[in-house]
C-alpha cells in the first residue's frame, strides 16, 4: 500500500466565488509545487474545466479526479466524483436539466468563465451557478450513483451549506460513500458532536478559492495505486484501503 496526499475540493475560475487566478494550469502547477498526489475540481454545479485539468495533471504527474460541488434543493453542498468522460457528460446534462435558470450579477457574485490552457476566456456562463437544484439530496445521491460516481456531502458540520446546518440531522436513507468535514474541525470533535459519523470515512479538503489555499488542508489515502477504483475502496474503507487520520 502507498499513502497519497489528496485535495479533493478545489474551485476554478468558473465558480463565481473562485479567484481569477484559479485557472486549470495555475491549479495544477500549484498542486505539483506543494507535492500533492491527487486533486479534484469541484466547481459549483458545473463540470467544464475537469477535462483540461486532468490533461494538464497527467503531464505533471498528478492524478485528477473528475468532480463537481452540487447544491441540492435544501442548499446542502455535496461533492460528486466521476471517472470517465461519459459519466462526466451525463452528469453535466443532468445538472443543466435540474438547475433553475436565473441571471448572474457578476459585480456582486463574481464572474463565471471557462478558460483554455493559456487562460484565454472561451465562454462566460451568464446564468447563476449558485442556486440549489430542483432535486433534493437523496435524489442527487441516487443520480450520482446511477452514473457510477461517488457521492460525498461536503463540509457537513459547517455553519453554512452543510448537511447539519441545512437539515438539522443525518437522513437515515441517505446513501453516501464518505463524508467531508470542515477543514477546521478535527475528526475527534466531529465524532463528539455527531457520533453517527463514526461509521464513515471522513475527508478533509481545502475548499480552495485562491491559489495560496490549495493544499491548506488535505486527506491522506492509503491505496495500492492512484485510480478511481482504488479511491472508491478508500472512501468506503474496503479491502484495506482507507482514509488515514490527521
Amino acid at each position: 500500500m502507498t499513502i497519497y496526499r489528496a485535495d479533493l475540493h478545489i474551485h476554478t475560475v468558473l465558480s463565481p466565488c473562485g479567484d481569477l487566478e484559479m485557472s486549470p494550469l495555475n491549479i495544477v502547477q500549484k498542486a505539483a509545487q506543494i507535492g500533492l498526489d491527487i486533486i479534484a475540481i469541484a466547481d459549483h454545479n458545473h463540470t467544464a474545466h475537469n477535462r483540461l485539468v486532468r490533461q494538464i495533471g497527467e503531464e505533471k504527474g498528478i492524478y485528477v479526479v473528475y468532480g463537481v460541488e452540487v447544491n441540492t434543493r435544501e442548499e446542502v453542498h455535496c461533492l460528486a466524483f466521476f471517472d470517465t468522460d461519459d459519466q462526466l457528460q451525463a452528469f453535466q446534462d443532468y445538472l443543466e436539466r435540474q438547475l433553475p435558470i436565473m441571471g448572474n450579477d457578476a459585480s456582486l457574485f463574481g464572474e463565471q468563465v471557462i478558460v483554455d490552457r493559456e487562460e484565454r476566456i472561451l465562454e462566460e456562463i451568464t446564468h447563476s451557478l449558485y442556486p440549489g437544484l430542483r432535486h433534493g439530496i437523496t435524489e442527487v445521491a441516487s443520480t450520482v450513483h446511477g452514473f457510477g460516481g461517488l457521492f460525498v456531502p461536503a463540509h457537513v458540520d459547517r455553519q453554512m451549506n452543510g448537511l447539519y446546518s441545512q437539515l438539522g440531522f443525518f437522513p437515515p436513507e441517505l446513501e453516501t460513500d464518505a463524508l467531508e468535514i470542515f477543514r477546521k474541525t478535527s475528526r475527534a470533535d466531529a465524532w463528539e458532536s455527531h457520533p453517527e459519523l463514526k461509521k464513515f470515512q471522513l475527508l478533509k479538503s481545502s475548499d480552495a478559492h485562491f491559489i495560496e489555499d490549495i493544499g491548506r488542508c488535505t486527506t491522506r489515502l492509503e491505496m495500492q495505486q492512484r485510480s478511481f477504483s482504488e479511491l472508491s475502496k478508500a472512501l468506503k474503507g474496503q479491502d484495506g484501503r482507507r482514509v488515514l487520520p490527521e
